[in-house]
Formats: structure tokens, C-alpha cells, sequence
């Protein structure tokens, strides 16, 4: 199972200094992260992306969901049309897996011009270690699961997309 945990924070700084406290809870083997990314959305609402290309270990099937996951979180606009019936599958999967258009809209609410985040994708962690390290940074929390069976699932639709 991975957890999509997105923390929002008010501010670009204090999510880089989140951000990098999570690469040494990956070092320290408290969290193993199969994706870890800042979003930070500007004045004019234009998301920016940083992302430890060298941290992520994992397949290209992991890879590929990481990226899907994360296109759609951010990058598909939450009211948007779907085009085509690979891409409307993957929604229909996505939304069986917790990551519907009520999740997509909570992380669009939480990443309001002039906001930051970081986005973790975890296979897991050492729950109350993770927490400690990160509570000083404050933030407001969202998160789902996916369990083995719908990664495998999202990762066989993204292959036949």
C-alpha cells in the first residue's frame, strides 16, 4: 500500500524546509518514499514544480504512477473534460482508488495563489518518527491509500493509455 499525502503550507520557505527534513527522514529510513515533490503556486496561480529527480527508488510501472498521479492532481484542470476513453478509465480507477474530484479539489483549495506544498508518495514510514519530525512545520494535511491492488491496476491502465 502508498499513501498520497499532501501537506499545504502557507508559505514557499517553510515547505522547502519541510521538504528537506523529508529527504533525511528517507536517508534515516524513518519514511520510504516512492515520490516527494514541492508545488508552490505563484501571484497569478501558475503551479512551479521541484522534484529530488536521484531520491525516488522504484520501477517504471511506480514511476509512471507517480507521474499520472501527480499530472492529474495538478495539471488536469478538476472540472475539466476528459478526453479520451484511456484517460477516462484512469479517472474511473483513480476515483475507485479515493482520488476523486472532491480529493482533487481539496488539494486545488489547499494550493491557493502564494501557497506551497509538498506531495509525498510513501510505501512506508515509521508513523509517530515521521510526525515528530515533521509537526514544527505545521501545515494543513490531506491523504489517501492505495492499496497493491489498485497501484497495480493504475499502472496496467497507464501501460494500455
Amino acid at each position: 500500500m502508498s499513501d498520497l499525502i499532501i501537506i499545504g503550507y502557507e508559505d514557499h520557505d517553510t515547505a522547502v524546509r519541510a521538504y528537506e527534513q523529508i529527504i533525511d527522514l528517507n536517508k534515516d529510513h524513518i519514511v520510504e518514499l516512492t515520490g516527494l515533490a514541492v508545488v508552490n503556486v505563484d501571484s497569478e496561480g501558475k503551479s512551479h514544480v521541484d522534484t529530488p529527480g536521484h531520491l525516488v527508488k522504484t520501477g517504471a510501472a511506480g514511476g509512471a504512477l507517480w507521474g499520472a498521479l501527480f499530472g492529474i492532481l495538478f495539471l488536469v484542470p478538476v472540472a475539466g473534460a476528459v478526453v479520451g476513453g484511456a484517460l477516462g478509465a484512469l479517472f474511473g480507477k483513480l476515483g475507485k482508488a479515493g482520488i476523486n474530484d472532491s480529493f482533487r479539489k481539496r488539494v486545488h483549495d489547499l494550493l491557493a495563489p502564494g501557497k506551497s506544498a509538498v506531495v509525498i508518495m510513501s510505501a512506508q514510514r515509521t508513523e509517530d518518527k515521521f510526525l515528530d519530525a515533521l509537526r514544527p512545520f505545521g501545515g494543513e494535511v490531506l491523504q489517501t491509500s492505495l492499496t497493491h491492488e489498485q497501484e497495480r491496476e493504475l499502472a496496467a491502465e497507464l501501460g494500455a493509455a
